[in-house]
């Protein structure tokens, strides 16, 4: 598992994520959230920096946990 670099996720980081997990593609993540498919991109990459994943695919593994340990779905 990823180790946080110590800074806090947004807000926005935080849904980002969340949405990832649950298996949303970028374009739903922006029609959902009112922000352009750039944003959704910045927030994926501030996101991967804040938590040191360094693929799409640590990205959406440590989502999918982040999910299933909240029990969100």
């Amino acid at each position: 598992m990823a180790e946080p670099t110590g800074e806090k996720l947004t807000t926005k980081e935080t849904e980002v994520l969340k949405m990832i997990g649950i298996g949303s593609s970028s374009k739903e993540i922006a029609a959902a959230l009112h922000v352009s498919l750039q944003t959704v991109a910045n927030h994926r990459k501030h996101i991967c920096a804040k938590l040191q994943l360094h693929s799409t695919a640590a990205l959406v593994a440590y989502a999918a946990r982040v999910v299933q340990n909240s029990g969100e779905q």
